[in-house]
């Protein structure tokens, strides 16, 4: 949709608050399957703002749903809550240069804000929908181990009902509309372990699983439907110098746009595993987050929503998002076959790292984009 002047102006007028929420909200720590501060903060925040019916579930989402009759088909509009940082006391921020510096400040924190401004807007002015429903969700579990849990439990709890998704993650300069799957992994092996010195000889089960890694980067990608990557992300385990070490793990992943690539990245892996699993060399495996990869969905309605989303950065920022596949919130409904996009609300750099920092100047044309795509099925104001 066009957004009036009515609503540009509100924008504007609401420039600082939506600034000075952003240096707030950043600071509590929120790392993922940790969310309660958060949520309890969004949830309290929305209220004051005069939502009605939100609600926290079970997976620390943060629900505000609007006109939601069980007839009406849903749109749904997410930012995830959490983020990749450990922290649990506040995280440190700063703002200096035209930039707010704090980790996760972009990744996911400013799109969060740029949703909760546009749901402020709709509980002020009532809006309804005749045709839709629309859920506003403050979602957990996005990043690393969180593994879609947010994402997940909106479907599970609203399943077909869902028609059309957008995810507000990262930066407006880039437009997600396929999907990566992935499949991760904690990898434990041990072996008998021993002095270093009075037991030399005996396996060292630091030694063993680097064999393991070895074997792992030797697999050819599989080639497919687009990209597929691998990654052992952490190893961890022994006990001192002198000591043969008894224990280690890893945590291990491979992604793919393609799920038969993810299959045969399976299969290697697990002859892998198999094969190193002799002469006194234990290895137990557990899946830990298991990603979907896009499903089949309506071409028509998945381009006419990602062109939708497009057109809003284009009209509001004046830069065309680069398209391109990524692991999101959107993976769960692309897997059932719901049209569904992602897009963010802000100009940064740094994700994923301590040093992240946004463009203040970025915070107004990123609330265009969100007020813009969350606004469409609204039919306008109604009056008490």
């Amino acid at each position: 949709m066009m957004l009036d002047n009515e609503i540009l102006k509100y924008i504007e007028d609401h420039r600082e608050e939506a600034i000075a929420l952003l240096v707030e909200l950043a600071q509590i720590p929120a790392p993922s399957n940790a969310e309660e501060k958060r949520a309890a903060f969004c949830k309290e925040w929305l209220e004051k703002c005069g939502a009605e019916g939100v609600y926290v579930d079970e997976a620390l989402n943060v629900i505000y749903p609007v006109g939601c009759e069980k007839e009406k088909p849903l749109a749904v509009f997410m930012a995830h809550s959490d983020v990749v940082f450990p922290d649990t006391d506040p995280l440190p921020l700063k703002v200096e240069d035209g930039w707010i510096h704090c980790p996760g400040v972009g990744d996911d924190t400013g799109n969060v804000v740029a949703l909760m401004m546009a749901a402020k807007y709709v509980a002020e002015n009532r809006l309804q929908s005749r045709d839709w429903g629309i859920l506003l969700v403050i979602n957990s579990g996005e990043e690393g181990l969180g593994n879609l849990k947010g994402s997940r439990r909106i479907f599970s709890e609203f399943g077909s009902r869902v028609k059309e998704f957008v995810t507000f993650d990262l930066s407006y300069r880039r437009l997600y509309d396929r999907s990566v799957g992935s499949r991760r992994f904690l990898v434990e092996l041990s072996t008998q372990g021993g002095h270093s010195w009075n037991d030399f000889g005996r396996k060292n089960a630091i030694a063993c699983l680097a064999d393991v890694i070895h074997d792992l980067y030797r697999i050819p990608v599989p080639q497919g439907k687009g990209k597929t990557t691998f990654n052992v992300g952490t190893v961890s385990g022994g006990t001192s110098v002198n000591t043969i070490a008894q224990q280690v793990q890893m945590l291990y992943e491979f992604r793919s746009e393609d799920r038969a690539c993810l299959d045969t990245m399976q299969e290697k892996f697990d002859a892998i595993l198999n094969a190193h699993r002799k002469d006194g060399v234990e290895i137990l495996c557990t899946k830990v987050g298991d990603r979907p990869c896009s499903g089949e969905v309506d071409p028509v309605a998945q381009a006419a929503l990602a062109d939708r989303a497009e057109a809003a950065a284009v009209k509001y920022v004046g830069l065309t998002p680069v398209r391109g596949a990524a692991s999101t919130d959107c993976n769960v409904p692309l897997s059932l076959g719901i049209p569904s996009v992602c897009i963010g609300c802000l100009d940064g750099v740094g994700e994923h790292t301590r040093e992240e920092k946004v463009k203040i100047d970025s915070v107004v044309p990123g609330l265009k984009i969100c007020f813009d795509l969350v606004l469409h099925h609204f039919d306008g104001k109604s009056v008490h």
